[in-house]
């Protein structure tokens, strides 16, 4: 079964083709030859995602799937949350981002945060949502090489490392998207059979 992701983060391809099962072919955007700006509008996780879906259902008549995520700080009353990628200006900066989220917690205790992920899947006309959760505490430094976004400043639970000091294979299995893909590939399993 071919299906497009309808992203152009390459971290979240390669992140996604590594936990699909072999008989489900990942199709990007450049694959599809789509260069647009999809839009981000929403004020939600669950819109954005099927805004995306929906644009790309619409324009190429595919079947395909969005996400959307979100870090959401307890203390900073859920934020960035929907304005994650964007927090620190529209540059999208990961860095600019993850100074003014620390910035922001300076002085407070209450670390804790969750990642959450929500898959929008437009399969045979239909739409579907899948949602995936890790939580976890922001450390006040950055630590780690790997992953990209938040990663060098969340510490998952039971977890002594960072999303970015742990290997690949440890978060692709415990990590937020990991969690909703899981989700996609069990329903996609159980529509092919």
């Amino acid at each position: 079964m071919k299906i497009v992701f309808a992203t152009n983060n390459q971290h979240k391809i390669s992140e996604v083709a590594a936990m699909l099962p072999s008989n489900i072919q990942l199709v990007s955007l450049a694959d599809i030859d789509c260069h647009d700006d999809i839009p981000e509008t929403s004020d939600t996780l669950e819109g954005n995602a099927l805004q995306k879906a929906r644009y790309i259902h619409e324009k190429f008549g595919v079947n395909c799937f969005a996400d959307d995520t979100g870090l959401e700080v307890e203390a900073l009353h859920n934020e960035p949350g929907v304005y994650s990628a964007r927090y620190a200006g529209e540059q999208k900066n990961s860095q600019d981002n993850m100074q003014k989220l620390l910035k922001n917690l300076q002085g407070i205790k209450n670390r804790k945060a969750r990642f959450r992920t929500v898959i929008a899947l437009i399969l045979n006309e239909k739409e579907y949502l899948f949602e995936g959760i890790v939580e976890g505490n922001i450390i006040e430094e950055q630590r780690g090489e790997n992953g990209f976004g938040y990663d060098p400043i969340f510490v998952p639970c039971g977890y002594e490392n960072t999303f970015a000091e742990l290997a690949s294979e440890i978060k692709n299995k415990i990590s937020h998207r990991a969690y909703a893909v899981e989700k996609l590939t069990d329903f996609l399993k159980n529509i092919e059979k």
